[in-house]
């Protein structure tokens, strides 16, 4: 049974515009519908695009802001036969997801769909890297794109 950890940091300019419960619920159900059933960790930060932007300088030599950024603990290959192997503490620490706020809202307003819906995509994006899905090689993306799409049925059922 999944035991979620989830530290949820929202910069000032965007708190209060997302329930801390729902992204509970949107990384939840994206780790259920992933196969995962043990205790995990993993933190979140809604922030803006300068945030973003810096972090992807820093980190990824990318000088521009995205959507999302996914930060692994650890690098396990999707898909893999063998379970994760838990540290001492029993807890499997995935990471850190750092989402653009501002980025979500443009892409949410292109798809003509809610924010909430944009920023559970980034959300099950970010989460499907931590848990070492890529989007590199095109049969690789078509996993990735199907593991979401599942995950986002899972979460907002229609």
């Amino acid at each position: 049974m999944l035991d979620l950890q989830l530290s949820i940091q929202i910069e000032d300019p965007f708190a209060g515009q997302v329930s801390d419960s729902w992204l509970r619920r949107v990384a939840s159900d994206t780790l259920t519908t992933a196969g995962v059933a043990s205790r995990v960790e993993l933190g979140l930060v809604i922030a803006g695009d300068s945030t973003i932007r810096e972090l992807n300088r820093t980190y990824r030599g990318i000088d521009n802001t995205t959507d999302v950024l996914a930060f692994a603990l650890s690098e396990s290959p999707a898909g893999q036969d063998q379970p994760f192997i838990l540290p001492p503490d029993d807890i499997l620490h995935l990471g850190e997801i750092m989402i653009s706020h501002p980025q979500a809202t443009v892409q949410a307003n292109s798809a003509q769909h809610p924010l909430e819906r944009e920023l559970a995509l980034l959300m099950a994006h970010g989460i499907l890297h931590l848990l070492g899905y890529d989007h590199q090689r095109p049969e690789d993306e078509l996993e990735m794109r199907a593991m979401e799409a599942r995950a986002l049925e899972a979460i907002d059922p229609k």
